[in-house]
């Protein structure tokens, strides 16, 4: 019998059980992690992105699947739950977020993944159920889509913490201003949460990046995107992400690793004349020609996004120039601008290795909306002391056919592109 196929009997039952639905590579994963839920399984219909999240979390059953395909009784005996009381089931659905005139919202097949999500949190019944989306979802037509999910809710038994909110990442940690909106119900009767206080720390451009050795004085980066080397590090924010300091806040399990290894880090290559220009940009504007903002060392970073998916051209989202050096940042120095640690990988590729990023929760935000959660159950969160190997890198490296072939779905279960892939 496997690892995967122990997992509950071993480790379910110590800490909450959360369900991550639309997971991608984990952020808001590590974020509950980190607050003291196991994460019992984690959904997404990319197999290159389940392949990324289950080398992070080698606990995890990763289910690659549609979630219009899946029943609340499919995940629960997938990831061998069996009748465990699921702590919270939580996720960011993609919506296109525009109801048809004399139509439910949740009715509207463009916002199926919205319907599908309330569908498995009903069906799961977990004491709590949180749902994570883009502020522009509270505007305008946009907002009947909440509306409906929380009527749909409070029909199935919870209740909504209200109002919601969008919360900025800034706030709690990250240095990065991207906010992000937050729903929260609970089962009738659990104790309802609070959206998290701002804890206003001062984190930096600066305080992420600047003890990060610079990719392009490695050849090797050209092709790979890990290699060794030594380096040292002042910044709190840096050590603990780097797993240096301890972070008191933090109570997921250790990953085995090498601090020494400079990782998710393939270079750009850039013309001449692209690096001058971006030499010449002041801090904290935007190149005229890239559109891509030079970063201010005691500034935030802008939005990271992720650009286009393979069906729609697999275009780019602009990347941020490095404060000091003529070049865009790399995956890790996104990473560290997300807040992830420095033991988490991304796939090999910078364009999947930066969607996975931009489409993410920063892990200190989601860790700070999940802590309230956390504190309502009334757990005193424990950090535990196993620490879980990080070994299997050809996860991180496989195409579409390889990872689809991986987890026994079709290759073409996510549209590919109709045209090659633009290079940086």
């Amino acid at each position: 019998m496997s690892m995967r196929e122990t997992i509950n009997t071993q480790m379910f039952g110590q800490r909450p059980v959360g369900i991550d639905l639309f997971a991608g590579a984990g952020g808001l994963s590590l974020g509950f992690e980190q607050a003291g839920f196991d994460i019992a399984a984690a959904v997404d219909v990319d197999p290159i992105h389940c392949a990324v999240h289950e080398y992070n979390f080698p606990l995890t059953r990763s289910i690659c699947a549609d979630v219009a395909n899946l029943r609340g009784e499919d995940i629960r005996s997938r990831a061998k739950l069996g009748g465990i009381d699921i702590g919270i089931v939580f996720g960011g659905a993609p919506c296109q977020g525009f109801s048809m005139i004399g139509k439910r919202a949740l009715d509207d097949p463009r916002n199926g993944l919205v319907a599908h999500f309330v569908r498995l949190v009903l069906e799961l019944s977990p004491k709590y159920c949180l749902f994570e989306n883009v502020k522009g979802l509270t505007i305008g037509k946009h907002a009947v889509i909440l509306t409906e999910m929380i009527e749909t809710l409070q029909k199935g038994g919870y209740d909504v913490l209200l109002p919601y909110q969008v919360l900025n990442a800034a706030n709690y940690g990250v240095p990065q201003d991207r906010r992000r909106l937050f729903l929260i119900a609970a089962r009738s009767g659990a104790s309802l949460p609070r959206y998290p206080v701002p804890s206003f720390e001062n984190v930096t451009v600066w305080d992420a990046l600047e003890d990060l050795p610079d990719a392009d004085t490695f050849e090797e980066l050209k092709t790979l995107d890990s290699i060794p080397v030594e380096w040292m590090t002042r910044s709190p924010y840096a050590r603990k992400l780097r797993g240096l300091d301890v972070d008191i806040k933090n109570f997921s399990y250790g990953r085995a690793f090498d601090h020494n290894c400079l990782t998710s880090s393939m270079r750009t290559e850039h013309t001449e004349l692209s690096k001058a220009r971006f030499e010449a940009t002041i801090s904290g504007k935007t190149e005229p020609v890239s559109r891509f903002r030079k970063l201010a060392f005691d500034g935030l970073c802008n939005t990271l996004r992720a650009g286009t998916d393979s069906a729609r051209g697999a275009f780019t989202s602009p990347r941020p120039i490095h404060p000091t050096f003529s070049r865009v940042v790399t995956v890790r120095e996104a990473a560290r601008l997300h807040s992830y640690p420095d033991w988490f990988r991304f796939h090999v590729t910078k364009w999947h290795g930066f969607r996975q990023i931009g489409n993410s929760v920063p892990p200190f935000l989601g860790r700070a909306v999940a802590a309230q959660i956390i504190e309502a159950i009334g757990i005193i969160p424990i950090k535990p002391e196993r620490i879980l190997d990080l070994r299997d890198e050809t996860l991180l490296s496989f195409d579409m056919s390889a990872a689809a072939k991986y987890f026994g779905v079709a290759a073409n279960v996510v549209p590919q592109r109709k045209r090659k892939l633009q290079k940086d």
